[in-house]
């Protein structure tokens, strides 16, 4: 008798995000190592992650042994309070769906937490194994994000959420060794795999450009291609970068999110003319915008939590053979020194550091075959599938 698994992703293609292309990868990556053993329900959103971009997809859409449910969600901006009111949403939809049927295993990937404790309601209520994918440490994040105050409140709330999901799971898996040195400690009793982000085909198969093709004459092009919120603080420092080197530079900034207008507020202020806003622009078209590209750049605000964190926008980057000029600390940094060719590091909102960093680039797109193969998505997502197959065949 086949075993039903559901997967529930906040987000999932065709929405643009992260996550949506992680849980995209573990479904496809289950159907293929529990092909004839498995039916998969993907429970998800209408595409919401950045309205410019957003799309209506088919409410229910069926491949082979998946079948996808994507609820509608009431109008909602990037704000904590906007969040807060979309995930609530979902959450009474999703977990209306799921009671429809029955479920062996369920499957959560989260990055800001709830969805994780609502995999475990409904594990709970369906008496099924529950899998946690964890994305984010999000209540370390809180403290920083918010007053002292509201903060310290925030952080004790969703912590005893964090504590309850976390040893409510028969297996987690975290995104990246570097939250170990949070969860280990809290969490002694439990073994958690490091299945982390990784490197799709689309940007792995990037034509190089011989160094040779970029005339000296016009500026060099940096770009940003991501979310632009409070975790990456590019308001921060792109205006400010931006004056530091002059007419010599043009950055590009291709995203949405919550600090969009902060950064926009910030261009004008300082009144640079060399930093270009871009909406979020499909995967097909992003490539076209990477090849024109001469320095990826990446940045984490100078936040203590993100020194665990490492962004899912370094595989994509890396991938490219594209330079990148990367503004993080802790766990990342160490990551691109050890993994990463022409890749300079320079430490969060240092604008001279960022310069100094700049100028030890090789200019020159040079393919890195060796950290493609290591962080080939497919292959990790088989390894991520077996863990998650162990659970379904342990299930009566």
């Amino acid at each position: 008798m086949r075993k039903r698994i559901l997967l529930l992703s906040f987000f999932y293609p065709p929405d643009l995000s992260a996550g949506s292309f992680r849980a995209k990868a573990l479904v496809d990556a289950l159907c293929e190592r529990g092909a004839g053993e498995i039916d998969i329900d993907v429970l998800t959103t209408q595409p919401n992650r950045y309205h410019a971009h957003a799309s209506e997809a088919l409410a229910v859409e069926e491949q082979g042994c998946v079948r996808i449910r994507r609820v509608q969600l009431p109008v909602h901006k990037s704000g904590f309070i906007d969040q807060a009111k979309a995930f609530a949403a979902f959450a009474l939809q999703a977990n209306r769906i799921a009671g429809e049927g029955h479920y062996d295993v369920v499957v959560a990937t989260s990055s800001r937490l709830m969805t994780a404790v609502l995999g475990g309601l409904i594990a709970r209520r369906q008496r099924a194994r529950l899998y946690l994918d964890i994305r984010d440490i999000f209540v370390e994040n809180l403290g920083e994000l918010f007053p002292s105050a509201i903060g310290r409140s925030l952080a004790l709330f969703f912590g005893e959420l964090e504590r309850w999901s976390i040893r409510r799971a028969d297996k987690v898996n975290l995104v990246a060794a570097g939250f170990l040195g949070y969860f280990q400690p809290k969490y002694p009793q439990q073994h958690f795999s490091l299945y982390s982000n990784g490197v799709d085909d689309d940007f792995a198969d990037l034509p190089l450009i011989s160094s040779t093709d970029r005339s000296l004459a016009r500026p060099l092009r940096i770009l940003y291609a991501g979310n632009i919120g409070d975790g990456q603080g590019l308001h921060l420092i792109i205006p400010a970068l931006a004056q530091r080197l002059g007419p010599r530079v043009h950055f590009c900034i291709v995203g949405a999110g919550g600090r969009l207008q902060a950064l926009r507020d910030a261009v004008a202020e300082s009144g640079v003319g060399s930093v270009e806003l871009v909406a979020p622009v499909t995967r097909d078209r992003l490539l076209a915008i990477y090849q024109q590209a001469d320095v990826l750049f990446l940045h984490l605000n100078d936040f203590k939590a993100f020194r665990r964190v490492l962004p899912s926008k370094l595989f994509e980057y890396a991938a490219t053979g594209k330079p990148i000029l990367a503004g993080v600390a802790g766990y990342a940094s160490d990551f691109v020194k050890a993994e990463i060719t022409n890749a300079s590091v320079f430490a969060p909102c240092d604008i001279e550091g960022a310069v100094d960093a700049l100028a030890r680039l090789s200019l020159e797109q040079v393919p890195r075959p060796v950290f493609v193969e290591r962080f080939a998505r497919k292959r990790i997502m088989r390894s991520m599938a077996d863990d998650v197959l162990e659970l379904v065949r342990e299930a009566i």
